[in-house]
């Protein structure tokens, strides 16, 4: 007996409640910082506090900073812990990425007591948020956040595949 999987285009389309124009926004932010990420893949991440002032932006930064966990999500994180809250603690916050984030950003943003995700295009390889786990929403966990995911996937999943695109094209052998 065969058992056949079905694989989902959008793994947590059915688990992520329609984006609002403030969803819409913060990651059309998110799209403008990972614009500037030269030669890492263009991922960007924006922290809005509870009344939707931008805290922090970051873009990856792995390539140019040498440092594995410099992910763009890890980066926002660590920028808006030091002007908000008690110094980790983002209660109240939304973080906005252009890509569904991977177990260690995902983590990242349950230790940090993020309340909502908002991200882009779905990650089947990596993400964390559906698509092969559900770190943020997982039951064991004493923190749970609200997530929106497929917003602008379009033109999150463009940022990509241009970048790749171009890598591919740049390539010498």
């Amino acid at each position: 007996m065969r058992i056949r999987r079905r694989v989902r285009q959008d793994p947590g389309r059915d688990l992520s409640p329609a984006a609002s124009a403030a969803d819409i926004a913060a990651v059309r932010a998110a799209i403008v910082a990972a614009r500037g990420a030269g030669d890492d893949v263009p991922i960007g991440a924006v922290v809005l506090s509870p009344d939707g002032t931008p805290l922090a932006s970051a873009r990856n930064a792995r390539e140019e900073l040498g440092d594995p966990t410099a992910h763009a999500e890890i980066l926002a994180l660590r920028a808006a812990s030091e002007i908000y809250g008690d110094g980790w603690r983002l209660e109240g916050c939304t973080l906005a990425v252009t890509l569904e984030p991977c177990t260690m950003c995902a983590g990242a943003l349950v230790m940090a007591r993020v309340s909502k995700l908002v991200f882009g295009a779905w990650e089947p390889k990596t993400g964390a948020v559906g698509s092969l786990w559900d770190v943020v929403r997982d039951r064991r966990l004493s923190h749970r956040a609200e997530v929106v995911g497929g917003v602008l996937q379009a033109e999150c999943a463009a940022l990509l595949e241009d970048f790749f695109h171009g890598q591919r094209g740049n390539r010498t052998g």
